[in-house]
This record gives structure tokens, C-alpha cells and sequence, in this order.
């Protein structure tokens, strides 16, 4: 089998774009050398890859099939490309970190100062997005490492606890429910939820939480973490959201937190990796690091990491 390296790029290209118009615009080629190159790779594989939708291609069962498989492929030598530049001193040691914004916008950049004090050479570059981006952005090789709460059970990802990821409900500073007396779920269901975009993972805590008390409240979708702690605070609704996001505003008493019963089960902070190919070993240190910074243990970033576990 010879499939080449132009072909496989050619295939995600169309794969992204939806049809081979804009894939050949993209890649700046021709209409025929795109189709040329999906014909080529469908004849080494024995399969078609595509199936014409209106205007456009989708991909056939077997395209669906292949595709994680030509984005390890991808992603993996570039990876190596960094891997052999790093080795010979030819290149910035570069960690890309992907971060859920809940994570980015509190204990993340903590961590990178911490790690970057100790590793000067050392260029860190954070991606930040909702849950379901960072995780595609690990799978698709397009981050090195990702920081977020519980990963899916996919076996392409190995991920290792941080921390735990304490939850509060959240309110407008003086509010009744906030009296410290703990309330039911079905006090929680009379107010107007402020949740976040779809894809999130603290959008999914508050619905599962819904779901598993027979809530059907109003509801409020915001974009950002910010937005519903000022939406929460101007008394708009309440919000289930991590601790570690509101901890100034709860300390200062811009807002106010609700005891509620059914709590949601104890939840972890992750630092999570692909688990195709090999680590590169600057990433395993990081990994390292930032796990024993996260637990208050202090170690050189240098120091070997160790075998990672799915949980403690």
C-alpha cells in the first residue's frame, strides 16, 4: 500500500471543507488533482470515501472509519517533526495546552507561570474552549495536553486527576436561598437557570442535575463564565458553576452561594493526553509538574513522568 502523505491531506481537507471545490481553493490546486487524489487513496484502500450530497460530499461509512486514523497519521508526524527539532536544539521547546475556560480563566495560568519560571526555554501556548472543543483539539493532535473535568470514555485519551472540582450554586448576593440553610432541588427548579453554551461541560452539570431531580425551570444561555457570574449577580438566575470560578466574587460577597441538597457527585479536574503514539518527553514533564503543583507538592520540572491512570 502507498498512500501518501498528499492524499491523506487531502482527504481531511475535503473532509472539513464538505466539498472539493473549497478543499482545492484551500489547498490552492485544481478541482481534477483534489478528485485525482481522493481517486487514488479510494483505490489503495479498496473503498469509496465520499458519497455526493446536494452540491457537496459527505463521507461513506468506510470515510467515517478512516478518518481518526488519517488525523493520527497527520498529526503524529508533525508531532515527531517538533520531537526531532527539540532533540536537536534546532527549534523552541513548544507544550500546547488546551483548557476549558473555567480552568483558563482561574488555576490554569497559575500553573504555566509556575512551570515557565522553573523551564525559561520553554514556549507555552494555551488554546482555550468549551469542553467539547479542547477534547477534539487533544484527539486531533492539535494540542499536546488538555486541562479539563471529566473526560469522555474514549480510549483514544489517557488522563490523570489534578485536583477535585468543587461545585456551588451560585445567586445575587442577599438572596433568600442564600440564608446558609440548606435548600431542595425543588426550590432550585422555581428560578431561572443561567447555563452556558452548548458543548460545555458546566452546561452539562446543570442539565444532568435537572434531569436527575425532575427539574423543568426557565432557562438563560450565556457564552462565557463571566457573563453568568454578572448575569447571577444582577439576580437573573442562579447557576451551577465551579468553585474555582467564583471564589473571588464569593469571598468578596459580590455573590452570593446557595446550599442545596443532591449535590452533584465529587468531580475532578484532569490533565488529559492522547493516547496514540508516544509522548513526547517535555510533555510528560509538564504533565508531571502540574499535577504535583496542583496537589501542593513541589517538584522540578525536569524529573521523569510517571505512568498516568485514568483516576485516583
Amino acid at each position: 500500500m502507498s498512500i501518501t502523505l498528499t492524499q491523506l491531506s487531502t482527504f481531511l481537507t475535503v473532509v472539513r471543507t464538505g466539498s472539493v471545490t473549497s478543499a482545492a481553493e484551500e489547498l490552492v490546486v485544481t478541482q481534477p488533482t483534489v478528485s485525482s487524489a481522493l481517486a487514488a487513496l479510494g483505490r489503495e484502500l479498496g473503498c469509496e470515501l465520499f458519497e455526493r450530497s446536494g452540491r457537496g460530499v459527505r463521507l461513506s461509512p468506510a470515510g467515517e472509519a478512516f478518518t481518526p486514523y488519517a488525523i493520527d497519521v497527520l498529526g503524529l508526524l508533525e508531532r515527531g517533526r517538533e520531537a526531532a527539532l527539540e532533540a536537536g536544539a534546532l527549534s523552541m521547546r513548544t507544550i500546547r495546552i488546551a483548557a476549558v475556560t473555567t480552568a483558563a480563566e482561574s488555576f490554569v495560568p497559575p500553573l504555566m507561570r509556575t512551570w515557565v519560571r522553573a523551564q525559561p526555554d520553554t514556549d507555552l501556548v494555551l488554546d482555550v474552549g468549551n469542553r467539547d472543543e479542547v477534547f477534539e483539539r487533544v484527539l486531533t493532535h492539535s494540542s499536546d495536553v488538555a486541562i479539563a473535568g471529566t473526560p469522555p470514555g474514549d480510549d483514544r485519551l489517557v488522563a490523570r486527576p489534578l485536583m477535585v472540582n468543587e461545585i456551588a450554586c451560585v445567586t445575587a448576593p442577599g438572596d433568600a436561598l442564600s440564608s446558609g440553610q440548606q435548600q431542595p432541588a425543588s426550590a432550585l427548579g422555581e428560578r431561572t437557570w443561567l447555563l452556558r453554551e452548548p458543548g460545555s461541560g458546566t452546561r452539562s452539570l446543570a442539565v444532568d442535575y435537572m434531569l436527575v431531580h425532575g427539574l423543568a425551570p426557565r432557562t438563560l444561555t450565556l457564552g462565557s463564565n463571566g457573563a453568568i457570574k454578572q448575569a447571577a449577580r444582577a439576580g437573573l438566575g442562579i447557576a451551577l458553576i465551579s468553585k474555582v470560578a467564583v471564589a473571588d466574587e464569593l469571598e468578596s460577597g459580590l455573590l452570593g452561594e446557595i446550599r442545596f441538597s443532591g449535590a452533584p457527585s465529587e468531580r475532578w479536574w484532569y490533565v488529559i493526553h492522547s493516547a496514540v503514539g508516544p509522548q513526547r518527553p517535555l510533555v510528560g514533564a509538564f504533565t508531571d509538574f502540574v499535577c504535583d503543583q496542583a496537589s501542593g507538592v513541589t517538584v522540578s520540572p525536569t524529573r521523569t513522568a510517571p505512568g498516568l491512570s485514568t483516576r485516583p
